[in-house]
């Protein structure tokens, strides 16, 4: 008998997602206009304190559109997370501009400031950051915030994979001058596929929804001034994550039980570090994570190797963008002498299932494996 699938982090579906969904049907709506769209902006500025939000066909729109409502140009310095997923860092490239990596510090693996401020003697006339908060949990960002202000920059917030985490209480996303989220169907809530873009800065939002639906002028024909994109969310779409707002608080709650239980899990284990998070900082645990240490006879691939074997998902640390192929040209920052701390991650990371529907069953046997490779 094939072993039960467990998953990652797959989609968690509950019943208000399709009474929203029927009310896009009952009254026609299922274009990228509707009550849903508006009711998922409005949601996300009730949850998060943002004031504006544009819904978006994913977060790598947001991002595009949120270089584009800076007016980021061809040749122009975008400093970018390394240790992140590729789509922070692709739109950077859409708008012609050059993206410069930052490495992470080890407290909470994201972009080191201190490192933000040595790429800002390099590169002074830089236009942007952007920085994402890995896995979920937030960067030092009032610091780099902070940075970005003294020297005058847009500071973007890469909140794709942390919604519902706080930093110093403030909901993450809402630190810079535009937040990004993402609804991608293995994030904390999911519409399938889906982004907002945020800001307290109406313009911003209301030049991404003007862009985002083709650039169309007000006028009774036609009428088009600027190159547009098709990036509006659908109605029925929207609907999906309206009904799963509702449940977002707790989905988080469910992924801090399983950070918790790996942590105990594994506590009497030298060799394992969980990923590791600020005092002052609520992640969203969106994926539990761990490093080995690298005098283990155990290694990252190992783990992989024996929970696929059960039919167990797990997943490598994001590879660094400054370690990407696609990106070899491009100059990275670092502070730390010899390998980076990014790069130190990935080799030594892997992320463990994290899916709320795991049962009691699912958690011991992904448990005992892992304790099982080192002896215990």
């Amino acid at each position: 008998m094939e072993n039960k699938k467990i998953f990652l982090s797959s989609p968690t579906m509950h019943t208000e997602e399709m009474e929203y969904i029927q009310l896009a049907f009952d009254t026609n709506w299922v274009a990228p206009l509707g009550a849903n769209v508006t009711g998922l902006e409005n949601d996300m500025a009730a949850y998060t304190g943002i004031k504006h939000g544009a819904a978006l066909s994913a977060g790598t729109a947001a991002i595009h559109m949120a270089f584009m409502v800076l007016g980021i140009k061809p040749g122009d310095i975008v400093f970018c997370s390394s240790l992140t997923f590729s789509a922070t860092a692709n739109p950077i490239t859409y708008v012609g501009a050059i993206p410069v990596f930052i490495d992470s510090e080890e407290e909470t693996w994201n972009m080191d400031p201190k490192a933000l401020r040595k790429a800002f003697e390099k590169y002074p006339d830089a236009k942007a950051v952007i920085s994402a908060n890995l896995y979920g949990t937030p960067a030092k960002l009032d610091e780099l915030a902070a940075i970005c202000k003294e020297h005058g920059v847009p500071f973007v917030e890469d909140a794709a994979e942390s919604l519902g985490a706080t930093y110093h209480g403030k909901m993450t996303g809402s630190f810079g001058e535009i937040g990004i989220f993402s609804y991608n169907g293995n994030k904390i809530i999911t519409t399938s596929g889906g982004g907002m873009m945020m800001s307290d800065n109406e313009a911003y939002t209301k030049k991404a929804v003007f862009l985002s639906t083709q650039a169309r002028e007000p006028a009774k024909h036609y009428e088009h001034k600027e190159i547009g994109y098709n990036y509006r969310m659908s109605n029925i779409v929207a609907g999906i994550g309206r009904g799963q707002m509702k449940h977002l608080d707790e989905h988080v709650a469910l992924k801090r039980a399983i950070y918790k239980q790996y942590q105990e899990a594994f506590a009497d284990i030298s060799e394992l570090t969980m990923n590791p998070y600020l005092p002052d900082s609520e992640p969203n645990f969106w994926l539990s994570c761990m490093t080995i240490d690298q005098k283990s006879k155990v290694t990252p691939a190992m783990i992989g190797e024996a929970l696929e074997q059960k039919n167990i998902e797990s997943r490598p640390i994001w590879k660094p963008m400054h370690l990407q192929p696609v990106f070899s040209e491009n100059d990275f920052i670092q502070v730390k002498e010899g390998m980076s701390v990014g790069e130190d991650i990935f080799n030594r990371g892997i992320c463990l299932p994290s899916d709320i529907k795991n049962t009691p069953e699912d958690m011991n046997q992904i448990i005992t494996i892992i304790r099982g490779l080192f002896g215990k």
